[in-house]
């Protein structure tokens, strides 16, 4: 892995550098937060370890705060030897995936990294929902088709959006009622059909082709025609 230490204490850095490297890793070091952030921000690093307290006017809280705050997701596990609860805490609200306190063995410290080194990638989440020219946005909840917007109600936002979250596939009416009304049980009622008729009427008002498709004694479908 290569790995970014940000430690002022200059025996402690080259302690665990050291260590780092005759483990397999690659380790740049930076010895305050400026430095720190910089080469965080604008290099790639599979883990950060930094210090919690550094000097150059920024430290290792504030240096995570602004990663997390640019969008960088980099595993972060703070060296400290501030140990109380209300500390360890506030690093780890900060962004801080892990918190050392010192003094420690380097055994525990290379476990710790490793294991964040293994943790998978953090997917961006989904804010954008697209099926042919009907496009749903999941943080203006607003729906528009051939660029033109179409206004739904919040429990027809819903159904459109586990639809298209299953763009392709049948979606079945236990599944809708589970996940759309939130029922785990049959109501035995025709209100998806309603809401379904509804809004498919909404969707394809004024084009050719329709999007949502009834499955004959299965459910619904939205999909673009071929």
């Amino acid at each position: 892995m290569r790995i970014l230490l940000v430690e002022d204490d200059a025996e402690v850095a080259r302690f665990v550098k050291k260590g780092l490297q005759e483990a397999g890793h690659t380790v740049e070091h930076a010895p305050n937060g400026r430095d720190g952030l910089f080469m965080a921000a604008s290099e790639s690093f599979d883990v950060l370890v930094l210090d919690r307290m550094l000097p150059g006017g920024v430290d290792g809280v504030r240096l995570v705060e602004t990663l997390r705050g640019q969008g960088n997701r980099t595993p972060v596990l703070f060296l400290s030897a501030l140990n109380a609860v209300d500390e360890r805490v506030k690093g780890l609200k900060a962004g801080g995936d892990d918190y050392l306190t010192k003094p420690f063995a380097f055994a525990e410290l290379l476990a710790r990294v490793e294991a964040l080194g293994r943790r998978p990638a953090a997917e961006v989440p989904t804010t954008r929902l697209k099926v042919a020219d009907l496009e749903l946005d999941l943080l203006s909840r607003t729906v528009t088709r051939g660029g033109r917007k179409v206004d739904v109600q919040p429990r027809e936002f819903r159904l459109l959006e586990h639809l298209m979250r299953h763009a392709g596939q049948v979606v079945t009416r236990t599944m809708l009622l589970e996940k759309v009304w939130d029922y785990h049980f049959d109501p035995q009622t025709n209100v998806i059909d309603v809401h379904v008729s509804r809004l498919r009427h909404k969707l394809d008002k004024g084009f050719d082709k329709p999007l949502i498709h009834t499955v004959r004694n299965a459910g619904y479908m939205i999909r673009a025609e071929a």
